[in-house]
């Protein structure tokens, strides 16, 4: 979730005869070694699903664990659901993205917003999501903000937050990746030449949103297809959120899965397995159903092109586009600052719109018990983003040189090597790993969680840190060659000094997004190494807001504190701004 992320990776080579260089075993190696997890889970899935586990009495193959989850009531509707989600999602924030750099590229608005934007890709899922919940519940802020003049003295009966349909669930799942894809679609934005596109489109007469739509938005789209994708394998396959905003009667498709996993009765994992199988067949089918769609709306908009209309009138549709990004911004931010109130509240009762008193008695009572909690998330984030750091440098160093001075960018098998756990369901490989971790007798510890997390963690950092790692001038260090540095001395007293900023925020990123896995926390932890976020999504299911708001808060706190540090990085490098070096 970085401002690099979503760029190709590309960087100008210094010649016409520029050409990528080979792939060197350490970058191979690095590359196997995050992928080989994936690998192992979706084996360790497979086997059980068609039966075969010895250790729980599977000795053979069969299709028996198929024909159970087939028989499950509701099945065919809680895999509709995912579907139905992962899309729904993808489509509304790919096309919020699309309308507001189409209305405001370049202009007062788009600065505000894009100053807005690291902020709200700080706050972790659950965070957001119960956020989103104390807004829009029937006793949420919303409703108590509209009684008076609807005449309310006690809250609707109205199922908002766990709505059949997961209208909820979208909502929510919309309001932090419509920012996530218009933060990438910014980075990519100076891949495609904005200017001198829009000025070719105003010339032949088109309006502002027709011209961007028509001439910019399509290479934009290429540079950001894979966080797309990644966008619809989350939205499909979500947990958390769903625990949180999604339906209960039946849940969707990945909420079930993690109760089978769960069950006390072991017999359940082949169902488990089973059902996994399945997820990855409905996310594979949200991903296909997508390509579908780029297809058509690549047609209608050459259509519109070959019609020749300019659609030079288009205030209501830049109105349209502020309202539509506006809205999950002013949600995430709106919803903290309630959970903030909700957590030092003593008496609020319906309608009322503020709180009768306040009291730091939640505070004191949460710090206390989320000690624990907290430390673990520290360490394993912090532990898990150094790591995939220094792989990740070490990765894009070694391709770097297999041909010095003409870096172009990660081959695209290793890149889709590395990026596998974005576009793979975590329940469709997580349940496998945590099977292969059984059976050869492995406790929860630390360094396991960390090695998991690890796995999530290093496609973000690759997005944060490749564009800028190979975008930067390979001059500098042949200069520095020239005065007989060696190329280790180079990388210390120049590249990584240069590219404080860019390590800094890729470090973030892997930091934030390390504090927000629960699946892989839950299910490789067992339960024995809580998080600040395992905590705050069971507490959820006791409907205490002001414990929910506490823990969501706490949650948000250590990514926020990170950016923040990550942010004074370079000035740090920079010798605090005085023009002499730190590093020097």
């Amino acid at each position: 979730m970085s401002s690099a992320a979503g760029r190709d990776m590309r960087s100008r080579p210094a010649g016409p005869a520029a050409r990528p260089g080979r792939t060197g075993p350490l970058a191979v190696g690095v590359t196997l070694l995050l992928a080989a997890p994936v690998a192992a889970g979706l084996l360790g899935v497979v086997l059980p699903a068609f039966g075969y586990m010895p250790a729980l009495g599977g000795e053979t193959l069969t299709t028996a664990p198929f024909r159970t989850l087939f028989a499950e009531p509701g099945l065919a509707r809680s895999a509709t659901l995912s579907f139905a989600t992962g899309l729904a999602t993808t489509l509304l924030s790919v096309a919020m993205a699309a309308l507001f750099l189409a209305a405001f590229s370049g202009g007062r608005t788009f600065a505000l917003v894009r100053r807005l934007l690291s902020p709200v890709l700080s706050v972790p899922h659950a965070a957001a999501a119960f956020g989103l919940a104390v807004l829009i519940a029937p006793s949420g802020f919303l409703f108590r903000a509209v009684a008076g003049p609807l005449g309310l003295d006690r809250p609707p009966d109205l199922l908002i937050v766990g709505d059949p349909y997961a209208l909820a669930l979208m909502a929510g799942l919309v309001a932090k990746e419509a920012p996530f894809l218009l933060l990438v679609a910014i980075a990519a934005l100076p891949q495609v030449d904005l200017g001198r596109r829009l000025i070719v489109a105003r010339s032949l007469g088109y309006g502002r949103v027709a011209g961007f739509l028509l001439c910019v938005w399509p290479g934009v789209y290429r540079q950001i297809r894979l966080p797309v994708l990644a966008v619809a394998a989350y939205g499909s396959s979500v947990v958390d959120v769903a625990l949180i905003l999604g339906p209960s009667l039946p849940p969707t498709l990945a909420v079930r899965l993690v109760g089978w996993m769960s069950d006390p009765d072991l017999s359940r994992r082949f169902l488990a397995s089973a059902g996994a199988i399945l997820q990855l067949c409905v996310t594979l089918a949200v991903i296909l159903v997508w390509l579908a769609v780029e297809r058509l709306a690549g047609a209608i908009l050459a259509d519109i092109a070959n019609r020749g209309r300019r659609w030079r009138s288009d205030g209501a549709v830049r109105a349209l586009a502020a309202g539509l990004v506006a809205l999950p911004v002013a949600t995430v931010l709106a919803g903290l600052a309630v959970l903030a109130l909700w957590s030092v509240a003593g008496l609020w009762s319906f309608p009322d719109l503020m709180p009768a008193s306040f009291s730091a008695t939640t505070w004191r009572r949460a710090v206390a018990s989320a000690a624990g909690p907290m430390a673990t998330t520290l360490t394993v984030a912090a532990l898990s983003s150094a790591i995939a750091l220094l792989l990740i440098v070490v990765l894009l160093e070694s391709h770097r040189r297999s041909r010095p001075g003409e870096p172009v960018r990660l081959p695209r098998a290793l890149a889709g090597l590395l990026y596998l756990p974005l576009v793979v369901p975590q329940v469709a490989f997580l349940f496998g790993l945590q099977i292969l971790v059984l059976s050869l007798g492995a406790e929860p510890s630390i360094s396991l969680l960390v090695a998991v997390h690890l796995v999530f963690v290093a496609p973000y950092v690759t997005l944060a840190l490749a564009a800028p790692w190979f975008a930067l001038d390979p001059r500098y260090e042949r200069v520095a060659a020239s005065l007989g540095t060696s190329r280790s001395r180079s990388l210390l007293r120049i590249r990584l000094p240069m590219l404080a900023a860019a390590i800094a925020t890729a470090f973030a990123i892997g930091f934030s997004v390390s504090v927000g896995q629960y699946l892989p926390t839950v299910l490789i932890g067992a339960g024995r190494l809580p998080t600040i976020t395992t905590e705050a999504v069971a507490l959820s299911s006791g409907g205490n807001p002001r414990i929910v708001g506490t823990y969501a808060l706490l949650q948000t706190l250590l990514p926020t504190i990170v950016f923040a540090l990550s942010a004074a990085v370079p000035l740090v490098a920079r010798g605090g701004g005085r023009g002499r070096p730190a590093w020097r």
